[in-house]
């Protein structure tokens, strides 16, 4: 089974929120799971309704069965401190370069450093082990970057270890690269059931099928309830007008409002009723064309529905149920 698991998305699917829920989901009965965050937005922490994550890993939330959710904010410039001290003991003399600046311009301006410093962590936690030689983390879940750039972020310690041939860098590049192109990691797509999000995760995809990185599964996010049943879809697209002014004749009577008919209230509701199914069933059309399109990446896919009011504390809980009601991951 997977322990990191990555998750990315094309912008507005829901990508963090998504990942918050895995990471609890994963947790339950007695699990602990880091959730990470690479992008510096602190979603996580407006998610679980907590301060602004620090460079450090906190627990931020308790799983059903006792399980614990840490999380962490990665930091570019100082998780290049740690790569210093680390690799080159560079203590007292790595907080000298960043008081001079060093840091900062090397995260900003190298090419690739940034990613390689980012994912270099996250696998660091992957490895991690207590004094009894288990795992500190059953599973660390990345909140990555956007489908557009996933492949580039995970794959550039490859680009880095051909081009630092020997050494600690070579090294660390080389042990990065072995957790993330083996069965230890997951790569999974969130989407909605539009064209565009789908098309970029089947790009994505094929991408990182291109480039050895494992993929994991597709979550389909903020999928909506159908509000029509068969017969009133049929009615709704062959526009049959009457049938539908019977309908609403018979519901608005059940309600009290005698001799609907007679006295007008439904004639002019039926056309913009009309309306809204028509748009209704195109939407249900564009779904259906979206998950055959989904079904087709020949890969495990759950789902969760459209939260309306918005996604609180109480719904993160309620994605994590039933991302684990579906056998994910």
């Amino acid at each position: 089974m997977s322990r990191l698991h990555v998750v990315s998305g094309k912008g507005g699917t829901g990508k963090t929120t998504v990942a918050a829920a895995l990471a609890l989901a994963l947790a339950s009965e007695g699990k602990r799971t880091l959730l990470v965050e690479v992008e510096g937005r602190q979603g996580i922490a407006q998610l679980f309704e907590t301060e602004a994550l620090p460079y450090e890993e906190r627990k931020i939330a308790v799983a059903p069965g006792d399980g614990e959710v840490y999380a962490l904010a990665i930091d570019a410039e100082q998780a290049l401190l740690d790569y210093l001290h680390m690799f080159y003991k560079l203590g007292s003399a790595g907080r000298a370069l960043k008081k001079l600046g060093a840091i900062d311009f090397a995260t900003t301006i190298a090419p690739g450093l940034r990613d390689v410093l980012l994912t270099g962590k996250a696998c660091e936690a992957v490895r991690r082990k207590d004094r009894t030689g288990r795992f500190v983390y059953d599973h660390v879940v990345m909140d990555a970057p956007p489908t557009g750039r996933i492949t580039r972020f995970l794959n550039v310690n490859d680009e880095v270890a051909g081009l630092a041939r020997i050494g600690p860098i070579h090294n660390q590049a080389q042990a990065v690269m072995r957790v993330l192109k083996s069965p230890e990691t997951a790569v999974h797509f969130v989407t909605l059931l539009e064209e565009m999000p789908v098309q970029e995760t089947a790009d994505g995809i094929a991408e990182l099928r291109a480039a050895n990185l494992p993929v994991g599964g597709v979550v389909v996010n903020m999928v909506r309830p159908a509000i029509l049943d068969e017969a009133a879809v049929e009615a709704a697209s062959n526009g049959r007008r009457e049938d539908v002014a019977h309908a609403l004749t018979y519901a608005l009577e059940r309600t009290g409002s005698g001799g609907a008919r007679r006295t007008g209230l439904v004639e002019p509701l039926v056309d913009p009723l009309l309306e809204q199914a028509r748009e209704h069933t195109e939407r249900l059309a564009l779904e259906q064309r979206g998950r055959a399109d989904i079904a087709r990446l020949g890969l495990p896919t759950y789902e969760l529905q459209l939260l309306g009011d918005g996604v609180d504390l109480g719904g993160l809980y309620g994605m994590a149920r039933a991302l684990r009601k579906q056998g994910c991951p």
